[in-house]
């Protein structure tokens, strides 16, 4: 047992599987009391069941740490609400709250339901609001606390999973609010924007070169959510681990502007954004015309 977060009591979402148990797991061997959450349904959705949060609770008591399972939908205010309440009535406190949970539901924006859309929104985006809402409130009043969202390369936008992406940029905004709206009651935001080997992962049309264990991504979740990360005063941040790989996602900012003498026109914007303001590239569409290269040539391509 470690003690990088000795006496700090942390709750994870979707800490049943993957990368939320890896995280579980290490957040307690490092000294944490954690609050254990899952649904329990796969990726698609499904069926919950509370045996996969129990079943990590029993591996943390087995090495010698304190957990508490709690198998609700955190994608209601009353089942984020619950996770934090578990944890003041169990330990007295909430210090970090890490968001994993997550489901896919696949399809071409064309093509895509209702049906298909709100769930995927509803767990990943309300659901990390649910928990960052009421353990927030807490941490105001302790004047301490962490709160970190799971994001994805993906906010960058996607083929075939425009619910997750947009889902995955509005995560990214949310954490980015929670630091600028927390800096002053001594509680940080960040997101991590995992490349790891999971059931997610699985699904992934390309050979990633780039690619960890879920061990490495609850390794950086353990230093974001300890005191060294808080007195570093890192905050409002998004951070890529991808096996031996740690990045840092650029805060946005106007790229380059251009002024004009009078009103615009569409005929003077026609004339004037081409050349001045221009465009910025977007990485994944070149991804796109390799990746179709490779299907033509019926390989799999890399990213």
């Amino acid at each position: 047992m470690g003690n990088f977060l000795a006496g700090k009591v942390v709750a994870v979402t979707g800490a049943g599987r993957g990368i939320g148990r890896a995280v579980a797991l290490a957040a307690a061997a490092e000294g944490a009391r954690v609050v254990v959450n899952d649904y329990g349904v796969g990726i698609e959705g499904g069926e919950p069941t509370s045996e996969v949060a129990e079943a990590v609770v029993k591996e943390i008591t087995a090495a010698g740490g304190r957990a508490v399972a709690v198998a609700d939908d955190i994608s209601t205010m009353e089942g984020g609400q619950r996770i934090v309440d578990t944890a003041l009535a169990e330990y007295g406190r909430i210090d970090g709250v890490v968001c994993v949970a997550g489901i896919l539901r696949e399809r071409m924006l064309f093509n895509m339901s209702e049906a298909e859309w709100d769930p995927v929104l509803a767990t990943h985006l309300k659901g990390t609001f649910t928990v960052f809402r009421a353990a927030s409130a807490v941490m105001r009043k302790q004047g301490t606390g962490t709160l970190i969202g799971f994001t994805s390369g993906n906010h960058q936008g996607s083929v075939a999973q425009a619910n997750y992406s947009a889902a995955k940029g509005g995560i990214i905004s949310l954490v980015r609010s929670a630091a600028l709206g927390l800096h002053k009651y001594g509680v940080t935001a960040n997101a991590v924007a995992p490349v790891a080997r999971t059931r997610m992962s699985a699904n992934v049309p390309m050979e990633l070169k780039e690619i960890g264990e879920p061990e490495d991504v609850a390794a950086l979740v353990t230093y974001l959510l300890s005191d060294r990360a808080k007195d570093e005063g890192i905050t409002g941040q998004v951070y890529t681990i991808a096996g031996p790989k740690i990045a840092v996602w650029a805060q946005p900012r106007e790229l380059r502007a251009g002024y004009a003498e009078g009103s615009w026109t569409p005929e003077k914007i026609a004339d004037f954004l081409p050349g001045t303001v221009g465009t910025d590239p977007m990485p994944m569409l070149a991804q796109l015309e390799a990746m179709a290269r490779a299907a033509a040539a019926k390989d799999r391509p890399n990213a």
